[in-house]
């Protein structure tokens, strides 16, 4: 069992990956340009968190949603997506994560999609 890596999806609102960032140093969260795959669709950015072992983290409702069930479909795993509306308030997807990191282990979300606030 591992602690949760986050990787943040090219939409992910910065105010997150930040927020979460401060509140708990300790959690890995890695954004998509800083790995040089910003510009990547979104099939490769769930094959790449696959490989890598990161939970996506995304605003991406729609195509993100659609490709995980996609992969998924295909019998490909995946560490795990969460979903977060772009109206949902930034401070309680912040808790969220931060809660996810410090009470599960990684594995506990593989093949899911998270809707974020839970």
């Amino acid at each position: 069992m591992s602690r949760p890596r986050f990787l943040a999806n090219h939409d992910l609102t910065e105010a997150i990956v930040l927020g979460v960032s401060r509140r708990e140093p300790a959690i890995e969260f890695q954004r998509l340009r800083e790995v040089g795959m910003a510009d990547r669709p979104d099939a490769e950015v769930l094959e790449y968190a696959a490989i890598n072992g990161f939970l996506l983290v995304s605003h991406d409702v729609n195509t993100m949603t659609a490709h995980a069930a996609e992969r998924l479909a295909k019998g490909l795993r995946m560490p795990g997506v969460f979903v977060a509306h772009q109206s949902a308030p930034i401070g309680v997807i912040i808790e969220d994560l931060v809660m996810i990191w410090v009470s599960s282990e990684a594995e506990e979300w593989a093949d899911q999609v998270t809707f974020l606030p839970m």
